[in-house]
């Protein structure tokens, strides 16, 4: 699917609430203001317009869905991209990325110093501006998201290039790294439409489903995807040492000369410059690219089952169809 086509579906799903969207994008570009001009000069490149906004959208989606009415959603979907603009930037630097979406990264244009130091930045920033909404039950929520982001990060260090690491741990990863941002800005989605505490918990289970479909299929593009879609290199995480969903199936169902072999390539990933085209066929080969894609299928369902709980609404309509799209999209 064409990157065009992605962004007109986004752009369909998000037509009830692009107006709220778009005060988002002005409440990021207040709050990423600053009279310091290199700390101006990377927020404004940070949050240019142009990412999907999923996390703000689920937010807006969510409250929407349960009947909110006010407007202090535009705050809490700011506060959330900040979140996660902020563990993109500590994340590419841990990964030694140069290149998000295309773009150069902020470790790639400004050095790992100044940008370990941003991140700490818009996570302080972030955290600051909430407590001073005094809105407790939201801000212990983001502050337990954001340390359970940073234990995936570091969970995931610990274990680059293990091949002792299990899908369950994998899951876990993934869980507090990506799902979990998923999910709190579902869950504050209800808290701000001041729903019961097990409606809460749904949605919240909701986010968790469609954040781990969301990053099995990112896993998932890095196999099958193409640099310029994409806007990194293919098979990036391989080669850093990140051992995903394809290849730990691989490496568990894989026998005989195909698995020495792919033991081999994964010893000598940063040397032999076929490493990439080789692993891709035997991961090919193995079903293990079915098998990722099957389980970030069996999630989607369980998120869209969830959802079908709640009353049918244009918005529940809007977040199934994100759903639907977490599928099929190639970037």
């Amino acid at each position: 699917m064409p990157d065009g086509h992605k962004s007109l579906q986004l752009d369909g799903i998000y037509r009830s609430i692009q107006g709220d969207l778009d005060e988002v994008e002005g409440r990021l570009r207040e709050i990423s203001g600053s009279s310091n001009p290199l700390i101006a000069e990377i927020n404004r490149y940070l949050f240019q317009k142009g990412g999907k906004r999923i996390r703000p959208a689920l937010l807006i989606l969510s409250a929407r869905m349960c009947g909110y009415k006010g407007a202090d959603h535009i705050f809490w979907s700011a506060l959330v991209e900040i979140i996660h603009t902020a563990s993109l930037i500590h994340d590419d630097i841990v990964d030694n990325s140069t290149l998000r979406r295309g773009r150069d990264t902020v470790h790639a244009k400004w050095g790992p110093n100044i940008s370990v130091l941003l991140g700490d930045f818009l996570y302080i920033q972030s955290i600051a501006l909430a407590l001073k909404t005094k809105t407790y039950p939201i801000i212990d929520l983001l502050a337990d998201v954001t340390s359970r982001m940073v234990e995936g990060e570091l969970i995931e260090f610990s274990v680059n290039g293990s091949l002792d690491l299990t899908e369950d741990s994998y899951l876990e990863i993934i869980g507090k790294k990506t799902a979990g941002l998923f999910a709190a800005s579902c869950r504050i989605g209800g808290l701000l439409a001041g729903i019961s505490p097990r409606p809460g918990e749904r949605l919240e289970e909701f986010g968790t489903a469609l954040g781990l479909a969301f990053q099995i299929v990112d896993d998932l593009l890095d196999f099958k995807g193409e640099e310029k879609t994409l806007g990194k290199p293919v098979l990036s995480d391989f080669r850093e040492g990140r051992f995903t969903l394809p290849l730990l199936h691989a490496l568990r169902t894989t026998g005989g000369k195909d698995r020495a072999r792919l033991l081999d390539l994964i010893e000598h990933r940063k040397t032999r410059t076929d490493a990439p085209e080789q692993v891709q066929k035997i991961v090919r080969a193995a079903g293990s690219l079915d098998h990722a894609f099957e389980r970030a299928a069996a999630f989607t369902r369980k998120a869209k089952e969830i959802l079908a709980e709640f009353p049918p609404s244009e918005h529940r309509s809007s977040l199934v169809r994100i759903a639907d799209l977490v599928l099929q999209r190639n970037a």
